[in-house]
């Protein structure tokens, strides 16, 4: 997009073409009031406090495109004068309880009020009697909310539920006509919208509430106390709370969060972690985020017997390190320079699979690091998914994918076989490709023969694909035309839709693909990588390869990783013959909210994360140190992180923990994404075929591990999940207790539990339930054939 120049209140700007006034005055740090409106949302024009004067014209600053040249003036005595009319409506039968309402010290409602100096009322109107609603994590409270609308925009155009709505309160509570003669245009308009409506839940046709994905969103971004957190209400002063800033600990979205904590009470004077808060005007937070923050490992104190236990363990018959993810990038330094000092194998199969496909990847594409991110995705106009169940593997991808077709009038392609209802739902310009279970490098070479030109790939490859083209005559407008059409459709298992993707792809120019976990875990990984790379080379991608786990990428680039474990093992929030976990197992370490340190997210970034709770035990760095490894604290390693790896040499203390006025993300540093040589090309294609029944390796929305599954709001048992498809199919019922069998004969005993957000013949398993072993029934790949009988009562 073109620059443009616009004078601000006298200063001039430069900004982008078809920016709104607003976003551009508050990127540069000129404040418009706004109680409606929400960055990356569509303008609801419900507060009409964005007013401005525009070239002499009004306009609401939040709908409006600047055009270049244009002068804008903000405050007037006449634009004040509207807006504490506006004030004056949005408190006419509001409550007066901020003593004890839960959003007072943080009330955008408060704020305003003071703002434009509302300092008595002109007005009066019925109030109705509304009684609080009970939404689970949510309360509603009808009597202070202004139908601003925030929630039901962030729902639909962030997260995708679409699951909230405004429903009509009632023509008896509607402002008497009379006073359209005596106040403002604009404050009328806003007091006459907030009384027609309320906030409602959106129901099916069954009239049945729909299922939301319950992340919170609603009640962050709520400018009163109308949604609120249920397990804050009546808890805590907003001013008592102390702020830390961290980095989402479940999820490689690793997005800004702040542990908000105090002391528990008078005579318990321990900090307890209150809630969570993020940024929800930039980055919304999935649920594991918001709600899944009480899992440190309490309670611990210094043994020292048990240390030296694990110091000799590891100096004399430790062979192998078991360990996952969900750890720091400086603990997985330390590990490394365990593995260095005592010829150990280290081996983390989530890391070890992504790492392995970086590296291949890197060979067709020319860089050591795939190009997009969060942001990439949300600002492109074609995004293509292909491998990952998005809203539960990755909340914040789906979010990126929702927006970008909202906001953007993206068009998508989403690529797995298990169909989800509301992914579907997103958008008309969205189309499902539901392949068959093992296709996923067919599907590949389909988007490399439909987004690659022919001309410019390798001659191996381009000759290799040729021998999978049909040629036949088809008669069309009655005339018979030679078509070409691809082997690839029918191996995996779909009509051909390539005449329908070019229409879609036609006057697109940012192009975004995401790869998950199936394409990585599956046996031909390394021709798709190739696949991948020559995409992001020659079609003018831009990729994100979802990071398994919160540190999946960092540990990739930090760690010598191997594939197999040799001698007795050390496990670290993993059973070993030896075990240190911060969940109970073993030897005791501290959960990710009890430790200062960095994680490098999905966007390639350094981000900090700081301690919220106290931890009294020993720590990794303590053990090292015992090992002659030693570091003062475990944050000393952040600057001596790998700079052959892309990291900068930075005291973890400088490192930033914020955005900027124009909701960039400037927390940390970005990985450097170094050239390397193109040595490879793709080629060839094998047939995996699964048949029989096939489960799935996925956990539920809002599940991401053990730490999630610790959580007071989140903590759930495991079960088998299912559509209700397959139910019906193998004659079960909702909550039965089943016998699942393996390929190699494991079995597994536990309950089948219906997903109503999927649908097609699947099940899927879980790994956030320690108690259930689902590890046999798979190898690397996420899907695998079983076998599945109902258990009755009379058995």
């Amino acid at each position: 997009m073109a620059d443009i120049t616009i004078t601000i209140n006298g200063a001039k700007i430069t900004a982008k073409e078809n920016e709104t006034i607003l976003n551009i005055a508050r990127a540069n740090g000129i404040f418009i009031p706004a109680i409606c409106y929400l960055s990356c949302c569509s303008p609801t024009l419900a507060c009409r406090l964005c007013m401005a004067d525009v070239d002499g014209k009004r306009v609401y600053t939040c709908n409006a495109k600047a055009k270049d040249g244009q002068i804008v003036v903000t405050n007037t005595e006449e634009i004040e004068a509207e807006r504490r009319a506006i004030m004056e409506v949005y408190t006419v039968n509001h409550p007066l309880e901020c003593g004890v309402c839960d959003k007072s010290g943080e009330c955008e409602l408060q704020n305003y009020v003071l703002e434009t100096k509302v300092k008595e009322q002109h007005y009066t109107v019925t109030c109705g009697c509304h009684k609080v609603q009970d939404w689970g994590n949510i309360r509603y409270d009808a009597s202070l909310c202004i139908v601003c609308e925030r929630c039901v925009t962030v729902c639909k155009d962030k997260i995708g539920d679409a699951a909230l709505k405004t429903v009509p309160r009632g023509d008896e509570f509607s402002v008497p006509k009379e006073y359209k003669e005596i106040m403002s245009k604009d404050a009328y308009a806003v007091w006459n919208k907030m009384q027609k409506s309320l906030i409602d839940r959106v129901r099916d046709e069954n009239g049945d509430i729909i299922d939301c994905v319950k992340c919170g969103e609603c009640s962050a971004v709520c400018p009163t106390g109308a949604l609120s957190e249920s397990g804050f209400h009546y808890v805590s002063n907003a001013w008592e709370l102390k702020r830390i800033p961290a980095a989402n600990p479940h999820s490689s979205d690793c997005s800004l969060i702040y542990y908000e904590v105090k002391h528990r009470g008078i005579e318990d004077t321990s900090l307890k972690i209150y809630r969570v808060h993020g940024e929800h005007n930039f980055a919304p937070l999935n649920t594991a985020a918001r709600y899944g923050y009480d899992f440190e490992n309490k309670d611990v104190v210094k043994d020292e017997k048990a240390k030296q236990k694990l110091v000799d363990f590891i100096k004399n018959e430790a062979g192998t390190i078991l360990f996952n993810s969900f750890i720091t990038n400086e603990e997985a330094l330390i590990l490394q320079k365990l593995k260095e000092k005592f010829s150990l194998k280290l081996v983390n199969e989530d890391a070890y699979v992504y790492q392995r496909f970086l590296k291949a990847m890197g060979k067709c594409s020319g860089r050591t690091l795939y190009k997009g991110s969060l942001e990439s995705i949300r600002e492109s106009d074609f995004i293509i998914s292909v491998g990952s169940m998005l809203r539960y593997d990755a909340p914040n991808i789906g979010y990126m994918v929702n927006n970008a077709l909202k906001i953007n009038r993206a068009s998508a392609i989403y690529c797995h076989p298990i169909s989800d209802r509301v992914v579907c739902g997103f958008s008309k310009n969205l189309i499902e490709l539901n392949y068959k279970p093992g296709s996923e490098e067919a599907v590949l070479y389909l988007l490399l023969e439909l987004f690659a030109p022919l001309s410019e790939l390798d001659d191996i490859t381009g000759e290799y694909l040729q021998t999978f083209h049909i040629k036949e005559k088809k008669n069309i407008d009655n005339q018979e035309i030679d078509v070409i059409t691809s082997k690839f459709w029918d191996i995996i298992g779909l009509e051909d839709k390539s005449k329908q993707i070019k229409e879609m792809k036609t006057g697109k120019s940012r192009f975004t693909l995401i790869i998950g976990e199936d394409v990585l875990t599956h046996p031909r990984w390394q021709n798709m990588a190739y696949i991948a790379g020559t995409l992001e080379h020659l079609a003018n991608f831009e990729i994100v390869v979802i990071p398994t786990q919160t540190n999946t990428l960092g540990v990739s680039l930090i760690c010598e990783l191997d594939k197999h474990e040799d001698g007795k093992t050390l496990g670290y929030n993993r059973l070993g013959d030896m075990t240190m976990s911060a969940f109970g197992d073993g030897f005791d370490m501290p959960s990710l909210n009890q430790q200062e340190g960095t994680f490098t997210n999905i966007d390639k970034r350094v981000v900090p994360t700081n301690a919220a709770l106290p931890y009294g035990g020993y720590e990794l760095n303590d053990i090292a140190s015992e090992l002659g490894i030693y570091a003062k604290y475990t944050i000393d390693y952040t600057q001596k992180l790998p700079i052959k790896s892309g990291f900068k040499e930075m005291a973890f203390d400088d490192l930033v923990t914020d955005f900027d006025n124009a909701g960039k993300d400037k927390r940390g540093y970005e990985i450097v994404n170094g050239n390397i040589e193109i040595s490879k090309t793709p080629t060839g294609y094998e047939n995996l075929t699964l048949c029989g029944d096939i489960v799935y390796r996925l956990n539920p929305i809002s599940q991401f591990s053990v730490f999630t599954n610790l959580t007071h709001h989140l903590k759930r048992k495991g079960a088998l999940f299912a559509s209700r498809e397959f139910i019906d199919l193998h004659n079960l019922y909702d909550g039965q207790n089943v016998k699942i069998t393996s390929q190699s004969g494991a079995i597994l005993y536990l309950n089948i539990e219906e997903d109503k957000n999927i649908t097609g013949n699947f099940a899927y398993l879980p790994t956030f339930d320690k108690t259930l072993n689902i590890y046999p029934f798979f190898e690397e790949y996420r899907f695998a054939p079983f076998s599945i009988e109902g258990i009755y009562n009379d058995e």
